[in-house]
C-alpha cells in the first residue's frame, strides 16, 4: 500500500503530463505483478464499490481523535475532503505495513461487505493503526469508494507501453475489459497485458481483443458554419444512428467474440450474431450496433431499444426470448481485415472493404444517407424509424484513439409539432489531415424537449454515448 500511496503522491503533486508518466514507470518497474495489476485498475478509472458507509468512517474517525461530531464538522467545512479530513485529525502513532496494494484490497478491503458493524469498526480502526496519513487517505477513499487520480487511462497505457516496450496500441487493446467488475484485477491479467512479443506469438495473446471503441467529445461551431470549417458536405460519410448497443464483432482463430462499448464481453448474450459472424473471414473486426430486429416492410426494421433491454437482463436466454426478441448487428465499420488493422486506412477505403466483406455475409450494414442535410428530416420520421440521430464520417479520415483531439456541436431536427421536437448531439473529433478540421462525427442521441424548456439549457446527463 505504501508504494501506491508514494506513487499518489507523485502523481497529485504536479501538473507535468511527463512527470507522471515517469512516475508510473517507476511505480511499475518496482511492483510486483499483482499489486500493479490493482494499480491499473484504479488509475485506469476503475471504479471501487463503497464497502464502508461515510457516516461509520466519520464517527470513527471521531471515536479514535477523540473530538465531538461539530469539531469534526468545523474541520470537514475547512479542508472540504472527507477522507482528507480523516487522514489529518486521526493521531499519527502508527505501526508500518510492509502489505502490497493486492493484499490490502483482496484480504482486507473487499471482505468488509457484508460483516456485522462492530466488526467493520475494529477492522477499520486497526488498519488505521497501520498506515501513516497518506495511506489512510487512500484508505477511506478506497472502502467508501471515491478514489479519483489526476491520471488518464490514456496516461497509464503510455507508461505501461514505454515501460515494457509493448507497443501503446497493443497495450490500449488489451486494456479493453480490464475493469470488468465480474473479474478482479490478477497478476495474470496484469502480465499478460505487458507481455512482450510480436508477430504470430502476440496475435495468439490477443486473439478475442477487440479495439478501442472511437469516442466523441464537444465541439462549440453552429450548424450553418459547418461546411466553411469542414469542406464540401459531399466528403462526408453520413448514416443513421441506431437507438442499441455499440459494439464490436471479433473473428479471429475461428472463434467470434462480442463486446459492449463498456468493455463488457457480450457473446454468450448473442448466440445468433456469433452464428452470423461465422460466416466472417478470420482475422475480421466489425464496429456497429446490436440491435433487435422486428418484422417490417422489406427487410424488416430496428424495434425498440426496451426490448433489446430484455436480452441484457436475462442470465439465460429461452427458446421464448430468442424467438420474441432476435437481435442482428449492423456494422457501419471495418477495423480489422485478414489480421491487419485497418484504422490508418481512410474511412472511404475502409467502407469499400466492408462492403466487399459483407457481400458474402448475411450481416446488415448501415446504409449510406448521402447529405449531411438529412438532419433536418421532420423528428417524427427519426423517432418511428428508432433512430437516435445520425452518425456522420469524414471520408478521409483514418481512426486514431487521441480522446483528447475531440469537440461535440448540438443541433435541432426541424419539423414536427413542438412537442415532437428533437435535440440532436452531434459529435465531432479531428483529423490529422490538414484539410479535415473533424476526424468524425458522432450523432449521439434524439431526445424530447419539454414544453417551454430555455433552449441552449443544461443537456441532461447520463445519456448512451455513439
Amino acid at each position: 500500500m505504501k508504494h501506491f500511496a508514494r506513487l499518489f503522491t507523485e502523481i497529485d503533486s504536479t501538473t507535468s503530463t511527463n512527470a507522471k508518466v515517469e512516475a508510473l514507470q517507476r511505480y511499475f518497474a518496482r511492483t510486483a505483478a499483482q499489486d500493479a495489476a490493482w494499480a491499473v485498475y484504479f488509475l485506469s478509472g476503475g471504479k471501487p464499490r463503497q464497502v464502508v458507509k461515510t457516516a461509520t468512517l466519520r464517527a470513527l474517525a471521531c471515536e479514535v481523535a477523540g473530538i465531538a461530531d461539530w469539531l469534526f464538522e468545523e474541520s470537514y467545512q475547512t479542508v472540504g475532503d472527507l477522507a482528507e479530513t480523516i487522514a489529518h485529525i486521526l493521531p499519527l502513532e502508527s505501526v508500518d505495513s510492509d502489505l502490497g496494494l493486492a493484499d490490502w484490497v483482496e484480504n482486507r478491503l473487499l471482505p468488509l461487505r457484508g460483516l456485522p458493524e462492530d466488526e467493520v469498526a475494529q477492522r477499520v480502526k486497526s488498519y488505521w493503526r497501520e498506515l501513516d496519513a497518506q495511506g489512510r487517505f487512500l484508505l477511506v477513499k478506497l472502502v467508501g469508494g471515491g478514489f479519483r487520480v489526476g491520471v488518464s487511462k490514456l496516461l497509464v497505457q503510455r507508461a505501461l507501453a514505454a515501460w515494457s516496450g509493448v507497443d501503446a496500441k497493443r497495450i490500449a487493446q488489451r486494456m479493453m475489459g480490464y475493469m470488468d467488475a465480474k473479474s478482479l484485477p490478477s497478476a495474470i491479467k496484469y502480465e499478460a497485458l505487458v507481455a512482450g512479443g510480436t508477430g504470430a506469438d502476440a496475435d495468439i495473446l490477443d486473439a478475442g481483443q477487440p479495439y478501442p471503441f472511437f469516442l466523441a467529445h464537444p465541439l462549440d461551431t453552429p450548424l450553418e458554419a459547418l461546411e466553411a470549417r469542414l469542406g464540401p458536405v459531399a466528403d462526408w460519410q453520413v448514416e443513421w444512428k441506431y437507438d442499441g448497443i455499440r459494439g464490436q464483432v471479433v473473428k479471429r482463430a475461428g472463434q467470434v467474440w462480442i463486446w459492449s462499448r463498456g468493455e463488457e464481453l457480450v457473446t454468450e448474450r448473442f448466440p445468433e450474431i456469433v452464428a452470423l459472424a461465422q460466416t466472417l473471414p478470420d482475422g475480421t473486426v466489425l464496429d456497429g450496433e446490436i440491435l433487435v430486429w422486428g418484422e417490417g416492410e422489406g427487410e424488416g426494421a430496428p424495434a425498440p431499444f426496451a426490448l433489446l433491454q430484455q436480452r441484457i437482463g436475462r442470465k439465460t436466454l429461452g427458446r421464448k426470448i430468442l424467438a420474441d426478441v432476435p437481435v442482428t448487428f449492423m456494422a457501419y465499420d471495418l477495423l480489422e481485415l485478414g489480421g491487419q488493422d485497418l484504422r490508418e486506412q481512410t474511412q472511404q477505403l475502409r467502407r469499400q472493404k466492408l462492403e466487399q466483406v459483407l457481400a458474402a455475409t448475411p450481416l446488415k450494414m448501415s446504409p449510406i444517407q448521402r447529405l449531411l442535410a438529412g438532419i433536418r428530416h421532420p423528428a417524427g420520421r427519426v423517432a418511428r424509424a428508432r433512430r437516435r440521430g445520425l452518425h456522420a464520417q469524414a471520408s478521409g479520415c483514418r481512426l486514431r484513439h487521441r480522446a483528447h483531439q475531440s469537440r461535440w456541436l448540438v443541433v435541432e431536427v426541424e419539423g414536427g409539432t413542438h412537442d415532437d421536437r428533437r435535440r440532436v448531439d452531434l459529435c465531432a473529433s479531428r483529423s490529422r489531415a490538414a484539410r479535415l478540421a473533424l476526424h468524425r462525427l458522432h450523432l449521439c442521441r434524439v431526445e424530447p424537449r419539454a414544453a417551454g424548456r430555455r433552449r441552449g439549457g443544461r443537456r441532461r446527463q447520463g445519456h448512451r454515448e455513439a
